[in-house]
């Protein structure tokens, strides 16, 4: 097995060696890559220090703060040109678990993506203000109930895709970003027809640094539920051959 977490960063000095050096120790067949906008503390720095050490840890420079979902279609398609089996979405902020990463492995036996959920058994999110978890909680809720997707926890960053997922999926097609991109992936694997299935984690609300969340993002994802039915819809009224977004 050659699995490539990819984190996006942007100001997570103050993270990222140790949160590397803990994913590292999970598994000699993991790799690291971190995707950096050019993050003004010096997160790229650290991890190119990192990287002269070491061959499991890999970062791509990008010219600015460009956003979540192009850092992680970057990502991909890097993981892919190195060899990945696995590539795995992870935050680089310790909100997600590294210890959590053999559970993904262990059910990839039977899934195609895997996605971590903070609400499979509950609720299992620590930290987080009452709004925020509101916010986090119903809309999931709202985009099963539009999309139909039969997904716990639609709008997870900690999940894990079989190499043959990406590649089918056409990455070029998609532009969303943060929730969205989320739930855009998810909603694209299952029109192409692969498994999915959800594992619990315990998510931590962010010790060092600050949240990327924005109105902006959220406004996105409402929107994109409704993109993504629609475009569904069309498409069972489109004549055979016809173009499908």
């Amino acid at each position: 097995m050659k699995a490539f977490v990819v984190i996006p960063t942007y100001n997570e000095r103050e993270n990222i060696e140790k949160l590397i050096g803990e994913v590292l120790a999970q598994d000699a067949g993991i790799h690291v890559l971190v995707v950096d906008d050019h993050s003004p503390d010096g997160t790229g720095e650290v991890v190119d220090r990192l990287a002269s050490t070491s061959d499991r840890v890999h970062v791509l420079h990008r010219a600015g703060k460009l956003g979540l979902g192009s850092a992680y279609r970057e990502g991909f398609r890097l993981a892919l040109e190195r060899g990945a089996d696995y590539i795995i979405e992870m935050d680089a902020d310790f909100s997600h678990d590294p210890a959590t990463l053999p559970l993904f492995f262990a059910r990839m036996e039977t899934f195609d993506l895997v996605i971590g959920s903070r609400y499979l058994n509950g609720v299992s999110v620590v930290n987080w203000p009452l709004r925020r978890l509101m916010l986090s909680y119903f809309a999931s809720m709202y985009t099963r109930a539009i999309t139909g997707l039969k997904i716990s926890d639609c709008t997870s960053g900690y999940k894990c895709f079989k190499r043959r997922v990406l590649e089918a999926i056409d990455l070029s097609k998609i532009k969303s970003d943060g929730y969205s991109f989320q739930i855009e992936m998810n909603y694209r694997c299952v029109e192409k027809g692969f498994r999915i299935g959800e594992i619990p984690i315990i998510f931590i609300d962010r010790h060092a640094g600050s949240s990327k969340m924005s109105k902006k993002i959220v406004r996105e994802a409402i929107l994109m539920v409704w993109k993504l039915k629609l475009g569904s819809l069309l498409n069972r009224f489109l004549p055979s051959g016809g173009h499908r977004e």
